[in-house]
């Protein structure tokens, strides 16, 4: 992708994102970056990993948050984040995720923000994961049956 796209340029980013109109625009206008990934980019480069947030990062930087609203455990090695299966599901494990003090984000000129609101999502929780969630959902989160 060299040279439109150098290294620094290069940002992998979540699956799920938000965008304004104005960005969107900004995104579905490119006709110059879109055709290098389209070309280029193949497993491990995966589109909606790679190209949204390496494109705006290079052309609209100030439009972005840097940050992510899912909450994911790369503690482990390799290119997947951890997943988590029934044991793992504990009230201690959710209000750790809930209520971590260190949100960080980097706003407008790289100013390093803290936020009380950290996350809204999280994964990667197996299937087998549904039952202990639900169980402890009316004690963690304070709704339910």
């Amino acid at each position: 992708m060299y040279p439109q796209i150098n290294i620094t340029h290069w940002r992998k980013g979540s699956q799920r994102f938000e965008t304004t109109r104005e960005l969107a625009l900004h995104i579905i206008e490119d006709t110059v970056y879109y055709k290098i990934f389209d070309q280029y980019c193949k497993p491990p480069c995966y589109m909606d990993e790679h190209y949204i947030p390496t494109f705006v990062h290079m052309l609209h930087g100030e439009m972005s948050a840097n940050r992510s609203l899912t909450w994911v455990d790369w503690s482990r090695a390799g290119p997947h984040p951890a997943r988590f299966i029934w044991p793992d599901v504990t009230d201690e494990f959710l209000n750790r995720i809930r209520f971590t003090d260190k949100c960080p984000y980097y706003g407008k000129d790289s100013e390093n923000i803290t936020s009380s609101k950290c996350v809204l999502f999280a994964r990667k929780f197996t299937k087998e994961t549904l039952e202990p969630l639900l169980r402890i959902s009316p004690l963690v989160l304070g709704f339910g049956p």
